[in-house]
């Protein structure tokens, strides 16, 4: 009878107090128009962003704080915290009989928020390679996934859920920050806490930066396990010292990170860690609707060569099934099969729960969302629907660039422009960043989200999408992958060799005042094979075409050992002894370069033209 008269109770109390609410002098009246942002609803009744979004997801709403709602919900949430609720430009009696469908709203979310109830939290473990983050998880499960892996390297994402003092917790282990960035760039929210493994006699490594950067882009709580305690050369203290310059500060040095020492080989602190575990689970309030058709994310798909397209999924609400007609993406199937994280088969899973499913009709990519569906047309019309949005906003949708910039602040789109910033030395990096900082605005932000030394690479690009930022490179050179993925997801790449040109730039884009760039596109690359003397004083490079095509009018650039040594003009380029004007990718050919006879079996052509962007 308790659990009946409850959910009555909860209506009453709210019904009551809302009607004190509209009665006494204390309610106030807002004004809301029909559609505003999460933000602009803050500021209106000068309540915290935070708390507001906190107020609409108990409604049932996931919005975040630049995201636009309608009245309705707007009213809703106002009325919650002591306003009374009008709709913008109207007064009087019409206020009233909004506040009274208002309340029956209420009424319908307090039934809703009934459903919702405490799901095991979504943990991934990141770190850099060899810091022990699949050893760890193996110590938590008591299994020994690490030896099945080769080289002792994870090569796939697993997902796998274990009970610890009768609480379960899914775990997703990762091969590189790439792939949980490049889910999040598909609006996949996969983890709720992350795990970031440092070993205790390395410390912070290029890659711990990376998984670091990727955790706070991703919005999550962070707990530092300090691993390899058990080795005499550990030294935590150092490792604490090293993450305050990276930004996340140990509770015992006054910040707000928790910091557990842990030995996986020794399992040692296991118990500790997975305690802290709980209690971050636990502040997090983590909930999800059992009752409503099942719905999740791909973590990770393939084809089997017998048993068809098979897809690793996380269920976020509802309970899946087998035989359900699930929608992924813009495809659609009948479940055949579900397999648990042991490999056996099961009929059914709850949110938070991982499992491989059979029966997709195509195997699907890791971030795409799938959803329950009543029967076999519903399905194929909402895949139908998706393939229409999709192909829309393939169309419209511009990704952030220098040339846009003012358009996208204007439109409301962007109010922080993020930077990945790659250089050749580490040197270059503190005043770049200081300097492009420094060129903030009250209306737009500049935020250094990644930085490094190296050549710009393809987790580089996974990181601009899902942070809808830009990459500069500065005295660096862009991996032909990176090069590819950003001209497909359209991420704006710009390469400087002087700074001052650099930071001008930025400035400009800030203030709205940067002519259109011209950028390169790569039209085909070639790797040396051989190399002859033409003459005393000149040299060819025989060449294989690996990549689209080259022809003489091109620019061309030789890398070698990932670095550019000289970008020229073609002056001959012959196939056997004739001179041909282009090569398609397959052929052999000679190629003289203006000016430059240093070639090397081994090193890289790429051939480039210039063109106009806005």
């Amino acid at each position: 009878m308790t659990e009946v008269n409850e959910p009555k109770n909860i209506l009453n109390a709210s019904d009551k107090r809302n009607e004190v609410s509209s009665a006494t002098a204390k309610a106030r009246p807002i004004k809301i128009p029909d559609t505003l942002t999460v933000k602009q609803l803050a500021g209106l009744m000068q309540v915290s962003a935070v708390d507001v979004i906190k107020r609409l997801m108990r409604n049932g709403i996931m919005a975040n704080i630049n995201q636009s709602i309608n009245y309705e919900s707007a009213a809703a949430a106002a009325v919650t915290f002591g306003f009374q609720a009008q709709l913008k430009d109207q007064t009087g009696p019409k206020s009233v009989s909004l506040i009274r469908e208002i309340k029956e709203q209420q009424r319908q979310q307090v039934k809703e928020i009934s459903n919702l109830k405490p799901r095991p939290p979504v943990v991934t473990v990141m770190g850099h390679v060899d810091h022990g983050k699949t050893r760890l998880l193996d110590a938590i499960r008591k299994t020994n996934v690490i030896d099945s892996e080769a080289g002792g390297i994870t090569q796939r994402i697993g997902a796998y859920q274990v009970e610890v003092d009768g609480q379960k917790i899914t775990f997703l282990d990762t091969p590189g920050h790439e792939a949980f960035t490049a889910m999040r760039s598909r609006g996949a929210r996969v983890t709720d806490i992350a795990i970031l493994v440092v070993a205790a006699d390395d410390g912070v490594m290029p890659q711990t930066l990376e998984a670091l950067n990727h955790a706070q882009a991703a919005g999550v709580p962070i707990i530092v396990a300090i691993n390899k305690m058990d080795k005499p050369e550990a030294n935590p203290e150092r490792i604490k010292q090293q993450l305050a310059e990276a930004g996340l500060v140990a509770e015992e040095w006054g910040g707000d990170t928790v910091c557990i020492e842990v030995s996986a080989r020794g399992k040692k602190g296991i118990s500790k860690l997975l305690e802290n575990l709980l209690v971050v689970t636990e502040m997090e309030e983590l909930k999800a609707d059992y009752h409503r058709p099942a719905e999740g994310v791909v973590i990770e798909a393939n084809m089997d060569k017998t048993k068809g397209p098979l897809a690793t999924v996380l269920v976020h609400n509802g309970i899946l099934r087998v035989g359900d007609i699930v929608v992924v993406n813009d495809t659609w199937g009948k479940l055949k099969a579900m397999l648990n994280s042991e490999g056996k088969q099961v009929r059914r899973a709850e949110p938070s729960t991982p499992v491989e499913i059979l029966g997709l009709g195509v195997v699907p990519s890791a971030g795409d969302t799938f959803t329950v569906m009543a029967g076999e047309s519903q399905a194929r019309t909402l895949a139908e629907k998706r393939k229409a949005e999709i192909t829309q906003k393939q169309g419209s949708t511009k990704a952030v660039s220098l040339t846009n910039l003012m358009e996208q602040v204007s439109a409301g789109q962007v109010r922080e422009l993020n930077v990945i910033l790659k250089t050749d030395v580490q040197g270059s990096i503190e005043p770049i960043r200081n300097s492009l900082e420094q060129l903030a605005t009250e209306e737009l932000k500049v935020r250094v989200l990644h930085s490094g030394t190296g050549v710009i690479t393809e987790n580089d690009v996974m990181l601009a999408l899902a942070s809808k930022g830009i990459i500069i490179g500065f005295n660096t050179n862009t991996e032909a992958g990176a090069k590819r993925s950003a001209e497909r997801e359209g991420i704006s790449i710009r390469n400087y060799n002087v700074i001052y040109n650099l930071i001008d730039d930025v400035g400009k884009a800030l203030k709205g005042l940067l002519a259109p760039s011209r950028i390169e596109v790569i039209i085909g690359r070639a790797e040396i094979r051989a190399v002859f003397s033409a003459s005393k004083k000149q040299k060819i490079a025989g060449s294989y075409v690996t990549e689209g095509k080259i022809s003489r009018g091109s620019s061309i650039r030789v890398i070698s050992k990932n670095q550019i040594v000289k970008e020229s003009t073609i002056e001959s380029l012959r196939r056997f002894k004739e001179n041909v004007t282009e090569v398609a990718t397959g052929y052999e050919c000679g190629v003289i370069i203006k000016d430059f006879n240093e070639f090397k079996v081994g090193d890289i052509l790429e051939f480039f033209k210039t063109e106009e962007v806005n």
